[in-house]
């Protein structure tokens, strides 16, 4: 086999569909981008995870009666309630936060909103009780337990909050593979549709090699080698999409939750880690749906 052959047709068949080579490469990037979205909301959820595991509290905050008059918990309700909490079934520890204390913390925290931090004040803090438990999916026996009881405000499961944030994703990380599999679907029909019409335009020269002795396999393949090459620069554009998405739209629309610490900060490496799994499901598509095609609509 003459790979110069081969190498030739594959650049003549690109350039004589050229509209269509662009139109499939641009679907097949849209669709690889999508999926790419989709992977890098999974790597979110993974880095989440992972950050809180462990971390997860329940947050006790107590009335401002208490908050007001007992800074150092040393007087009742509020010493009656910490020491109910510590002896509480699966409480591993629990810490007194002050007023003061947890102004501190909430500044810290929104550090980088300097304007919310102004209008904040310290009164707006109630005292609470930081509970930390042996097994954070047990949360429900401190909220029941302690929901309603003299001295507390409300009983907040931060594992809750995040299971909301988790069903977000998940529901961002969803509709971006359904937006996909949509694409992917389209990408199909025209990669099927441009090795037809590549086809069609050089049966003549494919009939004569066929009659001089060219196996199928042989006439066949630079059809193929088309599909798989507009796939690879469909992903490699749907790779540098995600990058300059990331660094133009991505950060500075998270920008704030990222600083604050509540989602974790996505890098250029995580894009380059999904990337060869964009290639590759390129490659596979691009190849899989050449081969159909040309096995069920084409005679060469």
């Amino acid at each position: 086999m003459r790979t110069s052959f081969v190498f030739s047709e594959v650049v003549t068949g690109l350039r004589r569909n050229v509209t269509m080579t662009i139109a499939m490469i641009i679907t097949t990037a849209i669709s690889l981008g999508l999926l790419g979205g989709g992977l890098l909301v999974v790597s979110m959820i993974d880095k989440m995870q992972t950050n809180y595991s462990g971390k997860l509290e329940v947050a006790v905050y107590l009335t401002n009666d208490v908050s007001v008059n007992d800074k150092d918990c040393s007087q009742q309700p509020c010493a009656g309630l910490r020491s109910a909490l510590e002896k509480t079934s699966g409480v591993e520890s629990v810490v007194f936060e002050n007023r003061e204390k947890g102004f501190e913390r909430f500044k810290a925290i929104f550090e980088a909103q300097p304007e919310l931090v102004k209008l904040a004040r310290p009164e707006a803090i109630p005292a609470t009780f930081r509970v930390k438990l042996e097994d954070p999916e047990r949360s429900d026996v401190v909220v029941q337990a302690f929901t309603g009881k003299a001295g507390v405000k409300n009983v907040d499961d931060q594992g809750k909050f995040l299971s909301r944030l988790f069903d977000v994703l998940n529901g961002i990380r969803n509709a971006a593979f359904a937006i996909a599999l949509v694409q992917a679907f389209a990408a199909l029909l025209l990669i099927s549709n441009t090795i037809q019409v590549s086809a069609f335009t050089r049966r003549t020269e494919v009939g004569i090699m066929r009659l001089v002795g060219a196996t199928r396999w042989y006439t066949q393949l630079p059809f193929l080698i088309e599909a798989v090459v507009a796939g690879v620069i469909g992903a490699l554009v749907a790779v540098v999409g995600l990058m300059l998405g990331k660094a133009f739209f991505l950060d500075r629309v998270l920008r704030d939750p990222i600083q604050s610490g509540i989602l974790p900060q996505l890098g250029q490496l995580d894009v380059l880690l999904i990337s060869p799994y964009l290639l590759l499901t390129a490659i596979v598509i691009s190849a899989v749906t050449g081969y159909v095609t040309l096995r069920l609509y084409v005679r060469l």
